[in-house]
């Protein structure tokens, strides 16, 4: 889309790290920008720094997802650009692992980017534009020993993602997926000392983000890998 069609943007899942250098990226280019989390006060320093409105919101609860877009609705008109960046983990050896904290992963993870993406797009098919980005990880391509819940929620969404891109972009509406392949280096995740370069920065991520955003509709890509370049494929 080009800058003159991107003026609202929705982070859901909002906290240090990537979304913040999203919304920080999204701010520069002059949209006005809501952060969905659950717990906000922890936004209170980046809404300071970058002028976006933060709202309470468990993205695994429809009623909440339904609040939060008719919140952006009616403040600055509904997203131009919806961000998917909710994820949750439990680890452990299989047959130990707590099916209550396996069902949250997969609420978190998949469900929670179905509800999501659906109110976004009930949006801008009538408007036949906006993006839809997934944030992804490793997992969401390869399950990991002691972390088969938070691959099979990851896989969740990038299939999730894949369906929605096929479906969508004929109607004008960029679906993306970002496999993040790597550790995101943030304040309590310092790159080490001993490993320069092994830690994905988030400004850089955000820098892809917007590539993809601002591509042009004859050259749409559903899905980019992103990892440091001494990561291993």
């Amino acid at each position: 889309m080009s800058d003159s069609e991107i003026k609202t943007a929705l982070i859901v899942g909002a906290g240090e790290g990537l979304s913040a250098a999203l919304a920080r990226a999204f701010a520069r280019q002059g949209m006005a920008v809501t952060l969905a989390a659950r717990r906000v006060e922890k936004l209170a320093a980046l809404c300071a720094e970058t002028g976006a409105h933060a709202v309470a919101c468990d993205a695994t609860q429809r009623g909440d997802v339904e609040r939060v877009f008719a919140g952006v609705d009616s403040r600055c008109g509904p997203p131009d650009v919806v961000v998917y960046n909710a994820s949750y983990r439990v680890r452990g050896s299989f047959v130990d692992l707590d099916p209550t904290e396996v069902e949250r992963t997969l609420m978190v993870s998949a469900m929670g980017g179905f509800l999501v993406a659906q109110a976004a797009a009930r949006r801008m098919v009538p408007r036949r534009r906006g993006a839809i980005l997934f944030t992804g990880a490793s997992a969401s391509t390869k399950g990991y020993a002691q972390s088969a819940p938070f691959a099979m929620g990851k896989f969740a969404l990038r299939g999730l993602a894949q369906s929605l891109a096929r479906e969508l972009a004929p109607q004008g509406v960029h679906v993306a997926h970002f496999v993040i392949d790597g550790g995101i280096r943030s304040g309590r995740r310092p790159e080490p000392a001993d490993a320069p370069d092994s830690l994905l920065a988030p400004d850089a991520i955000a820098e892809s983000y917007l590539h993809v955003l601002h591509q042009p509709r004859s050259a749409w890509t559903w899905e980019i890998e992103l990892r440091p370049w001494v990561e291993r494929f």
